[in-house]
């Protein structure tokens, strides 16, 4: 039995436990004209949320019913149903990772699209992210790679000037001297909260621009090497000196909140947020916000990362063709120019769509346009790390095994973090729990 399949046994029994589990869904029995959809939440779905009247005048049967989830919830909500076939669910949100591996179990249904959609307007990488033996499987709401996010005005008033291409030890020295915990402003705020898609996905790809990988060519784990030690020293060390108090606890919308409220000097993280620090309804710093490329150590890659956020379709729903037309509305040109309307260009969700990076109101309205598209064009999933890996992702290997195994190594860089257990405590459990749920699974497979 696989570590997903152990999962998601798991997670159907402490739904059901939990009340979690209250199908009242398509599949037992609901509304045939209600749509039940399940999101993630961030920005841009509750803005996908605020703007459905525009979908719903233009399909008056439809009903549409929001399950919206925090992230290591919604994943664990998703996983469970589809595995279980549970059928809470008619359109789902799910990221990259899931995508591949759920089209080749046959859980999600192949999406179908009209001409005027303009399937081939999809940036190719973000497109491929999304499809299965070159058909989507689902549609990008919107994509992003990483970057480093700074306050210009602190940078400038310590004297220091933000390199085109950063590294490590540049962030690292600039994150103590921006310092000012009197003022309550914290040099640096990065990812610390448990999750494979959380403090992981800043941490994979951090240890790729150490030179470290998850696995070597035979599936062996290699966080008893060197350069995984040297990365999660790092990031705790610099957190420790320099980040905000209860790190552990920030995931991306605290550290986005935390940003905001003008209380942190650097950010290494998601291009998405770009939009939202810079929207003067938003942050209280959006007109002293800077960006440019996430770190290095001089080795090839950087920290960066490739994602998207995804519209599917479970293949448990009865409701396909009302789901394929949300998903249509929601990913479309036209769904760009409604958030364009309502809430100006700079706010329309980004990196999906080559046509939006050549649109010259994006491009005046949004500074971070240019660093986005750089950011997910240089992204290569197929050769994430400086040595040869034999999985495809960037920030997550992509095999049904990693959700459960990214998530405990993800549980024990957190503890780190705190300080309850050292740095190298955390990776030799990384290293016994890898090692031991690879061997469970099967790996190396013949």
């Amino acid at each position: 039995m696989s570590a997903l399949t152990r999962s998601a046994i798991f997670l159907a029994l402490a739904a059901t436990l939990s009340g979690c589990g209250d199908r009242s869904g398509a599949a037992n029995g609901g509304d045939d004209a209600t749509l039940v959809i399940a999101t993630v939440n961030n920005s841009d779905m509750i803005r996908m949320q605020k703007l459905t009247s525009d979908f719903t005048a233009q399909h008056p049967g439809i009903k549409l019913k929001w399950v919206t989830l925090e992230e290591n919830v919604l994943r664990q909500r998703v996983t469970t149903d589809i595995a279980t076939k549970g059928g809470q669910f008619d359109v789902l949100t799910v990221g990259t990772y899931e995508v591949p591996i759920w089209a080749e179990r046959g859980w999600l249904k192949p999406l179908q699209f009209d001409p005027d959609y303009d399937v081939d307007d999809l940036l190719p990488k973000i497109r491929q992210a999304a499809s299965f033996d070159d058909k989507l499987y689902a549609a990008p709401f919107y994509g992003e790679g990483s970057m480093l996010m700074y306050r210009t005005d602190l940078v400038q008033k310590a004297g220091l000037t933000m390199p085109a291409q950063p590294s490590w030890n540049f962030v690292v020295d600039a994150a103590r001297k921006l310092t000012d915990k009197q003022n309550g402003i914290y040099g640096i705020c990065l990812r610390g909260k448990a999750g494979w898609g959380e403090n992981m996905a800043l941490l994979s790809a951090m240890g790729n621009a150490f030179g470290a990988r998850w696995f070597d060519q035979n599936w062996k784990a290699q966080f008893d090497q060197p350069e995984w030690k040297a990365a999660l020293q790092t990031y705790v060390d610099v957190m420790k000196e320099a980040g905000p108090p209860g790190a552990a606890s920030n995931g991306f919308n605290e550290n986005l909140a935390l940003f905001n409220a003008g209380k942190c000097a650097l950010w290494v993280d998601a291009t998405v947020a770009a939009s939202f620090i810079s929207d003067p309804k938003q942050s209280k710093v959006a007109d002293k916000v800077g960006f440019t490329a996430a770190p290095d150590t001089g080795k090839g890659k950087t920290t960066g990362w490739l994602w998207a956020w995804n519209l599917a379709i479970p293949a448990s729903s009865r409701k396909a063709d009302k789901a394929q037309a949300f998903i249509a509305w929601a990913t479309s040109k036209h769904y760009t120019d409604l958030v364009a309307a309502k809430e100006g260009w700079a706010n329309v969700p980004p990196g999906t769509r080559s046509s939006l990076y050549r649109n010259p109101d994006y491009l005046k309205a949004a500074p971070f346009a240019k660093q986005t598209l750089a950011a997910i064009e240089g992204a290569d999933t197929h050769n994430p790390a400086v040595e040869p890996v034999p999985y495809v992702g960037v920030q997550y290997a992509s095999i049904p095994e990693f959700q459960s195994i990214g998530t405990t190594v993800g549980q024990q860089f957190s503890a780190a973090l705190t300080g309850s257990i050292t740095v190298d405590a955390a990776l030799q459990n990384a290293q016994s729990s890898t090692e031991r749920e690879m061997q469970r699974a099967g790996y190396p497979k013949k």
